[in-house]
């Protein structure tokens, strides 16, 4: 029994770090838990930086934020996510589905810097750390998040 137990463990693991959502399931999953989505031209196409994308996004990364919207209480927008235009490469990327940028207000804002500051980016944006081990760096118009670690 204990085994069985285990191993059904291991598969949860494996399988949520591998989920990944369309946009149609997350955004209907994020806007469920009262998060909005905004986008410069009202789009979702991946392939279009004027739009934002949920597509192909962690499942990880869906829940964090929700879990960060219900744990804060703060107003919170997605303005970023994994649509073309953001650093595409190979890691942790917006592209690979595992960050998320979401807009500026004060509530978010003071429930972010609460959390031990840990350095400047290289591009300067201070770097805040979250007890889940997930980076939130503060740039100048939204907070860039990367969800590699479960929230």
């Amino acid at each position: 029994m204990f085994i069985r137990f285990i191993v059904a463990s291991l598969v949860l693991v494996n399988t949520a770090s591998a989920c990944r959502m369309s946009h149609g399931q997350a955004a209907s999953s994020v806007q469920g838990a009262g998060i909005g989505i905004w986008s410069t031209n009202g789009c979702s196409d991946r392939n279009n930086p004027l739009c934002t994308s949920l597509d192909t996004i962690t499942c990880n990364a869906v829940e964090c934020i929700k879990i960060f919207k219900q744990s804060s209480g703060c107003p919170v927008t997605i303005t970023g996510a994994t649509e073309t235009g953001h650093g595409n490469g190979a890691g942790f990327t917006h592209w690979n589905g595992y960050k998320i940028d979401i807009s500026l207000n004060a509530c978010v804002d003071n429930y972010i810097r609460r959390w031990p500051f840990i350095g400047n980016r290289g591009d300067g944006a201070p770097m805040y750390k979250a007890g889940s081990g997930n980076v939130y760096a503060r740039e100048k118009d939204h907070w860039d998040i990367v969800y590699n670690n479960p929230c």
